[in-house]
């Protein structure tokens, strides 16, 4: 059988290709262009709300007497449209504002183009690859609780997250109901509201009225560990949200992932709650140690006061940060969460 090779594209062949396909994407007529919003993510294809109407509405086709009735869809203000995107734009995601073009002879859309993003929430993937999870995000909400057991490394990794994305954090500790008086949980809230984070307690089937205060106005990513009630505390707030729900394995005391993807929901006017696969682990080996740092903000004010200017922080007498420690300067967990980190993203570099 003969082999077949495949023909090698010189470069001018390659450019001419490049070219015709972006002539290609420049005919497309933009002055029909629709404002609308990413409010969710399906492999290739998203689904965007019509922000905005034509100036001219398109004309139902007139049907004749007899003749079957055909599909139309009208372009409505909150209408959802599952749309594809032009293939010179970058990967949206969930909270992403956009310029589409609607068909309502199908019901389908093409977005053209995207607003610039005012923050962006990203992780690392399986394949070790950045991960883009929500745009225009203005208030991350860790919600943690007793059970499952709270992993406060987690949390840490998730406010490195925030620190790196330029978002304020807000920790909730819900369930607070079901905790006992003398709960390390308490103790754990405590200490990071010391650190000058923002922190709440919210209860199983409890009022959440003062959450949903302080959520008003804003765009606010849910993260957190399986089971800790992020949708839950979505269903209260908004019922027709919808929102899966799955109670706790009792094999494991883990939770059971019912989130499968990034959604965005209206939470009153000018808000959105936008709910994220539960990740019971958060990678940052993509961040550099400035970025980590600058995630521990106690720690990064004592670095560079050691002895050393090496100091690993880990056996040397006179470190600044081992000091601080030992002093109660700074909390034991959080110098060894940060080592950690540092450990992490060191080896990572060095087998890349």
């Amino acid at each position: 059988m003969a082999l077949i090779r495949k023909r090698r594209l010189t470069e001018q062949q390659q450019r001419r290709i490049q070219k015709q396909h972006q002539t290609r994407q420049e005919e497309i007529d933009t002055s029909s262009d629709l404002e609308g919003l990413v409010v969710q993510h399906y492999g290739r294809q998203l689904e965007v709300q019509a922000l905005s109407t034509p100036d001219e509405h398109p004309l139902k086709p007139i049907v004749a007497a007899g003749e079957p009735e055909p599909f139309w869809k009208p372009i409505e203000v909150g209408s959802v449209w599952r749309c594809h995107t032009r293939t010179n734009l970058e990967a949206l995601v969930t909270g992403d504002r956009v310029k589409w073009q609607a068909d309502p002879n199908t019901g389908l859309g093409i977005i053209t183009a995207i607003h610039p993003r005012q923050s962006l929430l990203t992780r690392p993937d399986r394949y070790h690859k950045v991960k883009p999870v929500a745009a225009n995000v203005s208030l991350i909400v860790i919600v943690f609780a007793s059970f499952p057991e709270v992993a406060p490394s987690l949390i840490d990794r998730y406010l490195v997250a925030c620190a790196d994305a330029d978002i304020p954090a807000l920790l909730v500790l819900n369930k607070s109901d079901l905790i006992q008086e003398n709960d390390p949980i308490l103790t754990l809230m405590q200490e990071y509201q010391a650190l000058g984070y923002e922190v709440m307690q919210t209860q199983s089937n409890g009022d959440l009225t003062e959450l949903a205060k302080r959520l008003a106005g804003e765009t606010v990513a849910f993260v957190g560990q399986s089971g800790v009630g992020k949708s839950s505390l979505i269903n209260a707030m908004v019922p027709d949200a919808a929102q899966k729900t799955n109670i706790i394995s009792e094999n494991s005391a883990l939770g059971q992932h019912t989130t499968t993807s990034t959604r965005l929901i209206a939470f009153g006017e000018g808000a959105a709650l936008i709910d994220s696969p539960g990740i019971r682990e958060f990678g940052l080996w993509h961040l550099d140690l400035a970025k980590v740092q600058h995630g521990f903000p106690e720690i990064e004010n004592l670095l560079g006061h050691c002895q050393f200017r090496n100091c690993t922080h880990k056996h040397e007498k006179q470190c600044a940060l081992r000091q601080a420690a030992e002093s109660s300067e700074i909390l034991q967990r959080r110098l060894d969460s940060y080592l950690r980190l540092i450990d992490e993203i060191t080896e990572a570099q060095q087998k890349n």
